[in-house]
């Protein structure tokens, strides 16, 4: 397996950040999907919370392509300020959390990505971002929740967290949780075509699936 990171001192909040490559017509054949309109143009090397990003949801209508809001608004806030900012939803307390547990029974996304990114801290305090990615594929497909909010004005955005489960020896050298992906043969279960069990996919992937390496500080700020 792969050796911790040199000087690794500790894990840092899951920071939420990923990258997205993938033209949209790959991304239409890969989930099977529509492509909707308003969809972020890609390459994106640097997603961040609160930023359009691209899902594939499942309808009546068959599968689709669409932007949604990186920060799940829960229908209670009055603002998109109004509480702690939801990229992220606990595959473990899911079911339960008043915010996500309607969400998760009933609308459930893919949230493709061509990888994503965790730092480590340094014995100098400063912040070492790595980049994680599929060894023998092209693309990742992360679990996520969706939820309509329509804000006091009647104006109504689409937003999606992301869900997370405690990370597999691979990955827990850089941080203690990462996200759940789902593999295109499940594609169907945990957008809800096949029924129930889609809570049974909710787990680290498989060892070895990921690999990673070093980047650059840059990427440390917030701009695309």
């Amino acid at each position: 397996g792969l050796r911790k990171p040199a000087r690794f001192v500790q894990s840092l909040a899951m920071c939420g950040r990923f990258a997205l490559t993938l033209p949209h017509e790959a991304m239409s054949q890969l989930f099977d999907a529509s492509i909707g309109a308003a969809l972020m143009p890609v390459p994106r090397y640097n997603i961040c919370p609160t930023h359009n990003i691209t899902t594939a949801t499942s309808g009546p209508d068959g599968r689709h392509l669409l932007p949604m809001r990186w920060g799940f608004l829960p229908s209670w806030y009055k603002s998109d300020r109004d509480g702690p900012l939801l990229i992220n939803a606990r595959a473990e307390t899911i079911a339960e959390k008043p915010a996500f547990r309607a969400a998760c029974r009933t609308r459930r996304c893919l949230i493709p990505a061509t990888g994503f990114y965790e730092w480590t801290k340094a014995e100098d305090g400063s912040r070492q971002p790595w980049y994680i990615y599929p060894r023998d594929v092209d693309f990742l497909a992360f679990a996520g929740i969706w939820q309509d909010w329509t804000s006091p004005e009647g104006e109504v955005s689409t937003t999606c967290a992301m869900v997370t489960t405690a990370a597999n020896d691979t990955i827990s050298a850089i941080h203690h949780r990462m996200p759940v992906t789902i593999a295109p043969s499940d594609f169907a279960l945990w957008l809800g075509e096949e029924g129930k069990g889609a809570a049974t996919l909710m787990r680290a992937g498989p060892e070895g699936a990921l690999q990673f390496h070093r980047v650059d500080t840059r990427v440390n700020s917030n701009r695309p």
